[in-house]
């Protein structure tokens, strides 16, 4: 069953500031629903411009909640998203093959 974390990998033709001002975005949207306090506690990520990358927990509402906001990335060919579990097998599957 997969995790309720979620990888995203930035396409080349998305420039890293605009998926960080995404996030931000995103960010001010879930404080807006379900508070400050609540956000930084539940809305955990990562983002990492070297490696185009952007990793979000959705084990609670406001990760979800938080998660569904820069789908748009996905949508516009921005970002390929997977289940962060499932990246990490398909990596193990590469190096032992």
């Amino acid at each position: 069953m997969p995790s309720d974390v979620f990888r995203y990998r930035l396409a080349d033709a998305v420039p890293a500031a605009d998926a960080e001002a995404t996030l931000v975005l995103a960010i001010l949207a879930v404080e807006a629903l379900h508070g400050e306090a609540q956000a930084r506690l539940d809305a955990g990520h990562a983002f990492d411009p070297k490696l185009r990358t952007v990793v979000i927990d959705a084990s609670t509402a406001v990760g979800r909640d938080f998660n569904r906001l820069p789908i748009r990335l996905v949508g516009d060919g921005g970002a390929e998203v997977a289940h962060a579990d499932v990246v990490a097998s398909r990596r193990a599957e590469t190096a032992a093959a």
